[in-house]
């Protein structure tokens, strides 16, 4: 009931533990905390918190318009709802080396078992549009070293992502993963790889877990979990499925109620009022509630 009993510190030391496993995890992207329950119900691994996501809920591109406090809220509210770890996108950190601690910081408050931290320019683009910069390797170092020295539990997991694959090549995204766990990563994001041996080549240079990010309409092929774990892959994100998902849904069913003046004939295709009852544990509260105001007025 309400929220999870799970303690942040300990959501953060069961990531690592699992990450330790070599297995693969796997964390949907939550696009409200409602949705971050039914993934947890739904047997994954993790909860990510999509940058994307969290610019489009606000009807905003993803160009580096969303603010730390914007962020460190929605994931605020997302961690405190499930017993999963979750991972979010920290952007570039919202500003130079100092802001990546404070943004650290604030979502270690937060509840956050991970973050990433990016090495484009700021403001940053989405990583499957071209156009993209990335800032030099220096600036790229000190974001990443910032985080690791702000964080106050050692378990928080800082990423390092890096966006130089589609600017200057495979090889630089090598160099540069290396670089960038020298520089105190726990875990690299190469964003926007072309093919499976361009994740297995990065999986070949660093001896930290590696994340693929499978979005939908992007530079990467959608491989399977059978393929990724082939090449070594540890975590999987799919950052904005769920709320295209819902939004084409959502679609589809205005078109509805513009041409048939109801929406009878999609009524089968909605979450059922049982179903979401089950999953914001209804009975749970009524429990509450009758433990409470159970009582007998004297006579």
């Amino acid at each position: 009931m309400l929220y999870s009993s799970v303690p942040a510190h300990q959501k953060r030391a069961d990531f690592r533990a699992s990450l330790a496993t070599g297995k693969l995890l796997r964390f949907p992207g939550a696009f409200n905390p409602l949705s971050a329950k039914l993934i947890q119900n739904k047997g994954f691994e993790g909860v990510y918190v999509s940058g994307a996501v969290l610019a489009a809920d606000l009807g905003l591109p993803d160009i580096g318009l969303t603010t730390l406090t914007e962020v460190a809220g929605r994931s605020a509210q997302i961690a405190r709802m499930t017993d999963l770890p979750v991972l979010v996108d920290a952007d570039t950190g919202f500003g130079e080396p100092m802001n990546v601690a404070r943004t650290v910081q604030t979502l270690e408050d937060a509840g956050v078992a991970g973050l990433h931290i990016e090495d484009q320019v700021n403001p940053k683009r989405c990583g499957h549009l071209d156009g993209k910069q990335v800032v030099d390797l220096d600036v790229a170092l000190k974001r990443i070293r910032a985080a690791a020295d702000a964080r106050r539990d050692p378990n928080l997991l800082i990423m390092a992502r890096t966006d130089v694959r589609a600017i200057e090549g495979l090889a630089a995204a090598q160099d540069r993963a290396r670089a960038l766990v020298d520089a105190g990563a726990d875990a690299i994001f190469p964003e926007a790889m072309a093919d499976l041996t361009e994740f297995e080549a990065i999986r070949a240079v660093v001896d930290v877990p590696v994340l693929a990010n499978m979005t939908e309409f992007g530079k990467s092929e959608l491989f399977s979990t059978t393929q990724l774990e082939s090449v070594g892959i540890n975590i999987v994100i799919y950052p904005v499925s769920l709320l295209r998902l819902a939004m084409g849904a959502a679609d589809r069913a205005l078109d509805v109620l513009n041409a048939e003046g109801s929406l009878n004939s999609v009524v089968g295709e909605m979450q059922h009022r049982a179903d979401l009852y089950e999953l914001l544990d209804y009975e749970a509260y009524n429990g509450f509630d009758s433990s409470v105001f159970n009582f007998t007025v004297a006579r």
